[in-house]
């Protein structure tokens, strides 16, 4: 991904925008749904006002105290796309109370979740002195009674890895309930062909203020923000409505690989198991500890689960992990994420299988050699997507290569591979459980059992 010179741009924003203002939040309910709003307001009047709401099927009588707790804490994550804009050194937030330790928290994961907005935009800066948070507002209390039960609530995102967490606990026998955000085809194509009625998928529709857009027109300053993080406080919103406890993402341990290597440069970063285990503290001391955010597949790598999907056929003519093409429901058959999914599905499936799922023969193609030499390792980085390790696209090439065992001419970038230093982990990629993970046992074996 090409980056951009915005280093003078960056620091002339920050001298015109010296303050960003996080002024109110707002909701109010109207039968199953809960609908919301936040006001953003930079220190020349530029005013923000995004929305969203949430749609619960079994809307649930919760306290006050809890929603406005927690709808707060979505505007402090909604905020960061309104930030970036201009990085404004100091945020101060009249909408809430935060403590030193709090502002800390939130610090850390703006840093680490702009990692690659940063990164592309040649911005030179460190943790402590890019931004200052300071609140005005009232306290809230955490509520350690909001009585849960052992339902389950599964994202989901249209992709291989939500529909493997939905399949499996679901043929487990767990109580499984899909939440989308801003519904697709991918995404309720995924929930049919689970069985799952329709009518219990919670539903989350998040608006972006156009003035937001319009300053990126402009010139101002626009780049990848943490999404996954943003949706886990959504989640909490879900999961206290509902009553249901777990709330099982479908984030794997390839998540926390960097980027760019030998850096904390990581795209993925409110995917990995450090987003994941502070999170988890967090809602724990300033929410609920009532709620069991954690990630169903954080124990296995790409491979592994890719090795589970494969056998999964009837969601193979519907998952969608192309982001170019997600609008129109296609997979584009040019990206790094199409790639990356057709070499994993021509592991484990065949080249002509994976050439059918994507429509297009993106092996033979000689226009992929870049995003195939960034995914191999070739090159010095990973695409900025979410993909596997280079581990796990090593071992996929791999066992394409030995799986030639008729010494038929090979794809021309199955060819290319062969001159690369190839991979001995196989055997760890497909047997080695990772041990950095929230699974309680009984859902670790529903995984092993999987495999």
């Amino acid at each position: 991904m090409k980056k951009n010179n915005n280093r003078e741009v960056f620091q002339q924003l920050r001298k015109e925008y010296p303050v960003l203002f996080y002024k109110s939040y707002q909701f109010s309910r109207s039968g199953n749904k809960l609908s919301f709003k936040f006001e953003f307001t930079l220190s020349d009047g530029i005013i923000f006002q995004p929305s969203s709401s949430i749609s619960i099927p079994h809307f649930r009588e919760v306290s006050q105290q809890v929603v406005e707790n927690i709808v707060f804490h979505i505007g402090m994550i909604e905020l960061v796309s309104y930030w970036k804009a201009t990085c404004s050194p100091l945020i101060l937030v009249e909408a809430g109370f935060l403590s030193e330790e709090q502002c800390e928290w939130w610090k850390d994961l703006y840093y680490n979740g702009l990692g690659e907005f940063f990164y592309l935009n040649s911005i030179e800066t460190d943790k402590e002195q890019f931004v200052e948070i300071k609140s005005t507002g009232k306290s809230f209390v955490p509520d350690y009674d909001l009585q849960m039960n052992d339902d389950y609530i599964v994202p989901i995102g249209g992709g291989k890895d939500s529909a493997v967490t939905l399949e499996l606990l679901k043929r487990s026998g767990k109580k499984v309930h899909p939440l989308i955000m801003n519904p697709r085809e991918a995404t309720l194509d995924t929930v049919r062909v689970s069985g799952i009625d329709e009518s219990e998928v919670i539903t989350i529709d998040r608006k972006i203020d156009p003035v937001l857009l319009q300053l990126n027109e402009r010139g101002f300053l626009n780049g990848h923000t943490p999404f996954s993080a943003m949706l886990a406080f959504y989640t909490l919103l879900a999961s206290a409505l509902t009553g249901y406890r777990h709330i099982a993402l479908s984030n794997e341990s390839s998540a926390n690989e960097a980027t760019i290597p030998g850096t904390g440069i990581n795209h993925q970063y409110s995917k990995s198991l450090d987003f994941e285990a502070k999170f988890r503290d967090y809602y724990f001391k300033n929410i609920s500890n009532q709620f069991n955010y954690f990630s169903f597949l954080r124990p296995l790598s790409e491979l592994q689960i890719v090795s589970v999907f494969s056998k999964l056929d009837a969601y193979h003519p519907v998952f969608r992990s192309c982001n170019a093409g997600s609008k129109t429901n296609v997979w584009c058959g040019s990206c790094p994420k199409c790639l990356f999914t057709h070499i994993m599905m021509s592991a484990f499936r065949g080249v002509a299988y994976a050439d059918r799922i994507i429509g297009a023969k993106m092996l033979e193609d000689a226009g992929n050699t870049g995003y195939f030499d960034e995914l191999t390792g070739l090159a010095d980085i990973k695409p900025f997507e979410c993909v596997g390790t280079l581990d796990d696209v090593q071992t996929a090439m791999k066992i394409i290569i030995e799986g030639n065992t008729k010494g038929n001419k090979l794809p021309l970038l199955a060819e290319r591979f062969r001159t690369f230093k190839e991979t001995n982990a196989l055997k760890q990629s497909m047997e080695v459980i990772d041990n950095g993970h929230f699974l309680d046992d009984e859902q670790l074996e529903i995984l092993k059992a999987a495999l």
